[in-house]
């Protein structure tokens, strides 16, 4: 782990208000505890056994962050303690997050994957689809969940003109859906984008949450 890099981080975020979502996945508990230990509460992992795992058994203030695809026959083993699930990418997923945290007596915060990058291979909503999303009646149906924002991963390039195209579209979209869907929501606030070596770019996109791993505890 590079505790330093840890704490630059930290540094960089700082001024713009932004905070770190520490990504565990694949990394021992011994390692999230050491970043527990110094003040990090926010964690986000891929996969939801292993969220939920690590979720029984280490300190019930940390806050789990969903940041990986998640298929719909999996959301009622985190529904009852995530805190927040950055990949929403269909309303049929939404749909069945409300289901399951109105059983838990739950409001599941969620950001809706936004695809910006030219990567096929990334799972998101094209702007057409978050828009006729919002407009659904079933959208509006939902009660149980609670939009906070968008979250979108840039590709993975040097090419760091193409990535500050695309956080500054992402941005720009989210002003746009704030002011036209969102304009009564004050939740509607995050901008999950960002992550080990796009990060600085992301920041100045507005970025409220940024996902850095590898930066921290090292290669997978």
């Amino acid at each position: 782990m590079n505790l330093d890099r840890y704490r630059q981080i930290l540094a960089d975020l700082a001024p713009h208000h932004a905070r770190l979502v520490a990504v565990s996945k694949t990394k021992p508990e011994a390692d999230i505890r050491t970043l527990y230990d110094l003040g990090q509460r926010i964690f986000g992992e891929n996969k939801v056994q292993e969220m939920t795992t690590k979720h029984e058994s280490l300190p019930t203030d940390i806050q789990w962050h969903l940041i990986g695809h998640l298929q719909s026959n999996k959301v009622k083993y985190i529904a009852p303690y995530v805190s927040m699930i950055h990949s929403v990418d269909s309303l049929s997923l939404l749909t069945e997050i409300d289901r399951q945290a109105a059983k838990h007596s739950r409001i599941i915060p969620c950001l809706l994957q936004i695809h910006i990058s030219g990567e096929e291979t990334k799972f998101g909503l094209s702007e057409g689809e978050v828009i006729a999303m919002l407009n659904d009646p079933a959208f509006a149906a939902l009660k149980n969940m609670q939009i906070a924002g968008l979250m979108g991963m840039a590709s993975n390039t040097d090419d760091e003109q193409k990535v500050d195209s695309e956080f500054a579209f992402l941005k720009k979209l989210f002003d746009t859906l704030r002011a036209k869907y969102f304009a009564d929501q004050p939740a509607f606030t995050e901008l999950s984008m960002g992550m080990s070596s796009d990060y600085h770019i992301a920041l100045k996109h507005g970025a409220t949450l940024v996902r850095v791993g590898s930066d921290i505890f090292g290669t997978r």
